[in-house]
Order: structure tokens, then C-alpha cells, then sequence
């Protein structure tokens, strides 16, 4: 019965969110939240949910602090010549403005921090997105699946996680991966090509005097410093996705002189007045302490971001009423992760707490046939894929791997060989709705995250199963 309920729940929750019937937030806490009643549970509902927001408060307060501390660097100017290059590149091409928002969420994801990543990605590339009427959900799924990817960095978390449940070594699951992982982001750039096509047959290739023309503005700030009007630049998505550019993003000034071509599409105001060229250096060190504090554990990472982002505010913007407007600036992005964050905390709460992840996995574990005993490995994968869109990586490494991992060594498949399978779903797994990262992500592109996720979860799960068949292949797995 738990288990019908928990894919019942699950199926209801996304079911809602894609047809755009119901908030993420308001599905996240009233699903769950009357689930449990049908199970018969409701008394115990405040204990599920408060197991659940103990358990990823920590998350939220990391999240919270992180978007401040790389909303100011962003403000302050840190990764203006990361983001100059990757729009020198892409200029006003389509097709080169996909592939780049994969080369740069790629890029910054070997930071380890999928949070991370989405903010810098998103703040780079929204402003050319939105001035070209691109579609945003191609840019937050390019982003998801890039991300995705390179999650699987030993200190990225699901590779730790495998190593840790299966008592084995990150190295020695994650450096025969390699090749498969390779793949996989060959098939994500492949993938980034075939949509940037898509948009580019859709668009045109746009000279800049096409894109930077007069708009009606309205009177909302830009998110993460770029200080701009956005502009009204409703348009249709690739394809039949619909709803992917009806939302208001950011441009630049409609009054400001038009750049020569030469010079590229400036994401980012360059003349932004939160620039603190003189303190690049200090910032750059900063960031790369944090991120090697972050990696070395040092501290946690909610009191690591707690005191960068203090340290940053502090030293950048001295003086108290500068320090209020950079809270007041990324306010909003703050409060939509965070309550997304503590709304998924229900949702994961009533799943633990009545039982039904565990009579679900059990379930589907019980199910596998006995002559699929010998061919494990690739069973763990193929499971990987939708067990990791519906539970968090706590919950598949240290309940479901285990499990799998003993059925495998029965039939003489190695323990390595599972861990490395287990890998393979972590590109769907980066736009599950409990991942709070991909709040981050569809916040600040302003993108519906039913949208999101109607876009993403097949191309997703195909660069799941590209990554599977391609360790299969080299014998990986």
C-alpha cells in the first residue's frame, strides 16, 4: 500500500507542476502533506516535517549565504573576464550561445557546487538569452545536464557518497569513470548543438544593431548586480515547449548607445557602479580560499559561505547603507531558494517519515529477475536514473546501493562495478524537485520549474543512458 502511495504522491507532484496547476511550493508542502493523511499518519505530520527541515537546514543556510557571497563577487566584477570571453565567443549566434552555456557550466561545476555553478551560468548568459528571445528553459537545461555531468567530481558528492556506503575509494570509482564521463559531456555538447540549431534556424543568426533595439522597459531591477531595466521580450520556445519566454529578464539599457559589433554583447554592465576593480585580486584569493576550504572540509559549508560572505561585504562595501542595498539586491533570490528549499524539506520529510521510500525501493529492487543477478552492474545503472530523480543522494547511496551492491557480489559483480553504475543518473538527478540547487537555477532565469522539467527530463535521461552505455562499452561497468 506505501509503496502504491509513495509513486501515487510522487506522480500527483509532477503531474500538478508540469500542467502549471499548482506552485512548486504549494505542491511541495499540500501533496505530502495530504498524502499523509490518506496513510493514515496525519498525526505525525509536524514530527515528518520537522525531521525534514532539521535535516536540510543546513542546505538552506549554505544556499543563503552562498547566493549573497557570489552575487556580490559577481557585483564587485570577479568573473567579468570569464563571462567577456565566453560572449566574445558566442557574440549574437544562437548556436554558439547554447554550446557556450555548456562550456561555461561545465566549467565552473569543477568547483563541486551545483549552486555555484547556476549562478554564475545563469548570470552570464540570461541577459543574451532574453535580448535574442531565446528560449530560457534550453539554457537552464543545457546548464542542469553540464552540471549533471560533472557532479560526479569525487568532491562533488555522489562519488563521496558511493565510496563512503561502499566502503571503497573515490579514486578508484571515480578515475575509470573517466572515459564514460567524458562521453557523456561529448553528449551534452552534442545535445547543446543540435538545440543551439534548433534556436538559430528559429531566430536567425542577429547582427547587434538587430538584437540591442529600443524596447519597452518596465520598472523592475535585474537580479545579481547587472543594474539594468528588463525588457518585455515575449516570444515562442523551441519548438511545442510552451511558456519558456513569457516571463520579464533582463536587457540592457534601451537608452544607451549601441556598442560597435566589435566590441561584443556586454552581459554584465561594464560601468556597473558595484565594480571594485582594485580589490580583483583580494576577491580572486578570497574565492579560491573558500573553494579550497570547501573541498578540504575545513569547516562545513554553511559556515564557510556565513563567514565569506561576510568578509566580502565587509571589505567591498565598507560603508552600512552599500552592505543593506547588496542584501536588499539578491533579497529575492535568497527568499525563493530558501523556501523552496524548506517547502522540499516537507516532501522529503512525509516520504522518509511514513516509510514509503523504503517499501518503494524495496520494492523495485524485489522485482529485478533472478537471471539479471550476472548483468547487476548495468541494473544499478539503469535504476540510478529514476531512483535519483526521486529520492536525494543520501537516501539511493546509503539505502539502495548497499542493497544492490550485496545482490551484484552474489553473482560475482565487483562492488567497484555497482558504485561506478550508480553514478550513471546524475545528470536527471541535478533537476529533481529535491535538489535545492535547481531552485537557484529556474529562479534566476525566471523559468516555470514544471517548464524546466517538461523540457529536461528526456534529454536528461538520454545523456544518462548515453553515460551508461559508453562504461559498458569501455568495460567500465
Amino acid at each position: 500500500m506505501l509503496t502504491i502511495l509513495g509513486f501515487t504522491m510522487i506522480a500527483t507532484f509532477l503531474v500538478l507542476i508540469m500542467l502549471k496547476k499548482m506552485s512548486p511550493i504549494a505542491a511541495l508542502v499540500l501533496i505530502p502533506a495530504l498524502f499523509c493523511v490518506f496513510v493514515g499518519k496525519g498525526a505525525k505530520l509536524g514530527d515528518y516535517v520537522i525531521d525534514g527541515v532539521t535535516s536540510l537546514a543546513p542546505t538552506a543556510a549554505m544556499l543563503m549565504f552562498a547566493i549573497v557571497y557570489f552575487g556580490v563577487m559577481i557585483d564587485v566584477g570577479l568573473f567579468d573576464p570569464i563571462v567577456r570571453g565566453i560572449l566574445k565567443f558566442c557574440k549574437a549566434d544562437p548556436l554558439r550561445i547554447v554550446v557556450g552555456t555548456a562550456v561555461l557550466a561545465a566549467i565552473v561545476s569543477l568547483d563541486g557546487d551545483g549552486s555555484t555553478t547556476f549562478m554564475i551560468t545563469v548570470s552570464a548568459m540570461y541577459p543574451l538569452y532574453k535580448r535574442l528571445k531565446m528560449s530560457l528553459v534550453v539554457m537552464t537545461g543545457v546548464a542542469a545536464m553540464a552540471n549533471g555531468v560533472m557532479n560526479t567530481l569525487p568532491w562533488g558528492g555522489p562519488t563521496a557518497r558511493a565510496a563512503t556506503a561502499l566502503k571503497v575509494s573515490a579514486s578508484d570509482i571515480f578515475v575509470p569513470m573517466i572515459p564514460a564521463l567524458a562521453v557523456g559531456m561529448l553528449a551534452v555538447l552534442v545535445l547543446s548543438y543540435v538545440l543551439g540549431r534548433r534556436e538559430r534556424k528559429r531566430l536567425g543568426v542577429l547582427t547587434l544593431d538587430e538584437v540591442l533595439v529600443e524596447e519597452p522597459t518596465e520598472s523592475e531591477t535585474v537580479l545579481v548586480g547587472a543594474g539594468d531595466k528588463r525588457a518585455r521580450t515575449g516570444g515562442p520556445g523551441v519548438g511545442n515547449e510552451p511558456g519558456v519566454n513569457g516571463s520579464s529578464g533582463s536587457g540592457t539599457d534601451a537608452d544607451a548607445e549601441l556598442p560597435d559589433e566589435d566590441e561584443g554583447f556586454q552581459g554584465l554592465d561594464p560601468d556597473r557602479p558595484t565594480l571594485r576593480p582594485k580589490l580583483y585580486w583580494f576577491n580572486a584569493l578570497l574565492t579560491v580560499t573558500l573553494l579550497t576550504a570547501m573541498i578540504m572540509e575545513w569547516l562545513p559549508i554553511p559556515v564557510l559561505f556565513l563567514l565569506g560572505a561576510a568578509l566580502a561585504l565587509t571589505v567591498n562595501f565598507p560603508h552600512m547603507p552599500d552592505q543593506k542595498a547588496r542584501l536588499g539586491a539578491h533579497a529575492e533570490n535568497v527568499l525563493n531558494v530558501s523556501g523552496m528549499v524548506f517547502a522540499a524539506a516537507v516532501f522529503t520529510g512525509v516520504l522518509q517519515g511514513t516509510g514509503m521510500v523504503d517499501h518503494m525501493a524495496t520494492w523495485l529492487v524485489g522485482n529485478i529477475p533472478d537471471g539479471m543477478g550476472p548483468h547487476m552492474a548495468f541494473v544499478t545503472g539503469v535504476l540510478s536514473i529514476p531512483l535519483t530523480y526521486f529520492m536525494s543522494n543520501d537516501g539511493f547511496y546509503f539505502g539502495i546501493v548497499p542493497v544492490l551492491a550485496e545482490a551484484g557480489n552474489a553473482h560475482g559483480v565487483s562492488t567497484l562495478e555497482i558504485a561506478r553504475a550508480s553514478l550513471v543518473g546524475q545528470p536527471l538527478h541535478m533537476s529533481s524537485p529535491l535538489v535545492p540547487a535547481v531552485y537557484v537555477l529556474v529562479g534566476m532565469a525566471k523559468v516555470e520549474f514544471g517548464d524546466h522539467t517538461r523540457f529536461v527530463v528526456k534529454w536528461a535521461a538520454l545523456t544518462s543512458l548515453v553515460v551508461l552505455g559508453a562504461g559498458i562499452l569501455f568495460g567500465i561497468i
